[in-house]
């Protein structure tokens, strides 16, 4: 989980599911506030309807039959009251109301209202309620009216003004929350795997590369940005295999034709009559063939025209092994992974070759040890190739990778190296996808580790 929010898919999924449930949060804000608002003002409209009929039916009663019809008018949401009072004051801008002014409205000329101020106490008082009831929870705002009737008797009005409606959560609007989020956290979720989608591709076909130069290009399809840069990857692939080809090609050429002048050269110096001189000439020449043969080797190691195969690494190793031990080497093996490999045979053979000759040769023994691990998270077969030499110094671990250079120690003609083994062997590892480390035992000698990516079930 971790690791999907580290990714560019998590980033644009979380960024779509905030961006998303913020609009939608803001767009419920205002569609809310806005009901309320309807709610309230068609509240008010029907109180202030309702007072005008009450206010016009009581007009109509009789005066000995009105306080029976007040004590009925508290359901209505306010409570009438006649009084005996003084003229009300004419309306102005002090003692005006939204509610006094449009029950006089409506009422007409003939009727006069005023507003008169009231305190949240008695408005709860009006209404039976002790001053601790929930109602004191909110601001209480209260409307006080007194009416001059017809016939010129006072009426006080005492309404409390519909509030805001609050209704409790529901089960069901829980149950369509919570789908609501589910639909909108899925839809993000498609969205950033159907954008990250062409990345990664290319991704994986820019790490395919580097295996196999020769993979066939990428299917141009998606939009115009995808487009035009799955456009530029195919154009790049194709500009690199043609220089590697070209630079192999003239590598190849180069000791291809060295190879018959240097036998002619050979037999010429057969014939050289001083002895000493002759064995030092030859000796000389063959180091020379050998450089040209691992320049050879050397071009080979780069070119990847041989296909990729399953092969069973058990298998491989077990036949290396065999051909070394059986030349005279100490070669052993232990271990296996039950693991197979995408891999050239060829390749692979001369790379596990080279790395044991190089034991072999610099260690008296290579003790060779193989067993399946995981790399980044995929499953890989760990090579060990341990040997009993004097190691190699710390600082030149990476630069014996480099073409030509030999550790200062094995500069002898005994050795005979060329400083193109482990090159060779690298080259051949990072176009399977694997890697080549160097590290000194503890106990002394060099062990050398190959990983190999074990075969999947999507490789062709």
């Amino acid at each position: 989980m971790i690791a999907f929010f580290r990714s560019m898919s998590g980033r644009i999924f979380l960024i779509l599911l905030v961006g998303i449930l913020a609009s939608v949060s803001l767009t419920w804000w205002f569609a809310i506030g806005e009901r309320q608002r309807t709610i309230m003002q068609f509240r008010e409209t029907r109180a202030i309807e309702q007072a005008e009929q009450l206010i016009v039916t009581l007009n109509t009663i009789p005066a000995p039959d009105r306080p029976a019809f007040l004590s009925a008018t508290r359901r209505f949401g306010m409570r009438l009251d006649l009084v005996q009072a003084a003229e009300p004051a004419p309306l102005s801008g002090a003692n005006r109301t939204n509610f006094a002014d449009a029950l006089s409205e409506r009422l007409g000329p003939q009727y006069r209202v005023a507003s008169l101020p009231i305190s949240a106490d008695e408005c709860l008082s009006a209404y039976g309620r002790r001053s601790d009831s929930r109602m004191t929870q909110r601001r209480i705002n209260c409307e006080l009216l007194q009416v001059r009737l017809r016939d010129g008797g006072q009426l006080r009005i005492t309404v409390i003004p519909p509030r805001n409606p609050s209704p409790p959560l529901r089960t069901d609007a829980i149950v369509y929350l919570l789908m609501f989020l589910l639909s909108i956290g899925a839809l993000a979720y498609v969205v950033a795997r159907m954008t990250m989608r062409p990345l990664k591709q290319l991704a994986q076909a820019a790490e395919e590369l580097g295996n196999d130069i020769d993979r066939p290009p990428l299917t141009q399809q998606g939009t115009t940005e995808i487009r035009t840069a799955t456009a530029a990857f195919n154009a790049m692939q194709a500009r690199i295999r043609q220089n590697i080809q070209q630079r192999t090609q003239m590598l190849a050429a180069i000791t291809h034709d060295l190879q018959t002048p240097l036998t002619r050269l050979r037999l010429r110096l057969e014939k050289v009559s001083d002895t000493e001189l002759r064995e030092r000439l030859i000796g000389d020449l063959s180091a020379t063939q050998a450089l040209v043969r691992e320049g050879l080797d050397l071009a080979r190691s780069m070119d990847s025209s041989e296909h990729l195969q399953p092969l069973s690494l058990d298998s491989m190793l077990d036949s290396v092994c065999s051909d070394a031990a059986d030349a005279g080497q100490q070669v052993t093996l232990h271990g296996t992974c039950d693991l197979a490999v995408m891999a050239r045979p060829n390749a692979l053979r001369r790379c596990l070759t080279n790395l044991i000759d190089n034991a072999v040769k610099y260690g008296q023994y290579a003790e060779v040890t193989v067993q399946p691990d995981r790399c980044e998270g995929k499953v890989c077969a760990r090579i060990r190739i341990r040997d009993g030499g004097p190691g190699i110094p710390v600082d030149q671990l990476h630069q014996v990778f480099e073409p030509f250079h030999r550790v200062e120690t094995s500069r002898s003609r005994d050795t005979g190296g060329t400083g193109l083994g482990l090159t060779i062997a690298r080259n051949i590892a990072e176009q399977h996808g694997g890697t080549i480390t160097l590290s000194n035992r503890a106990q002394g000698g060099l062990e050398v580790t190959l990983t190999l990516p074990a075969k999947s079930a999507s490789d062709r």
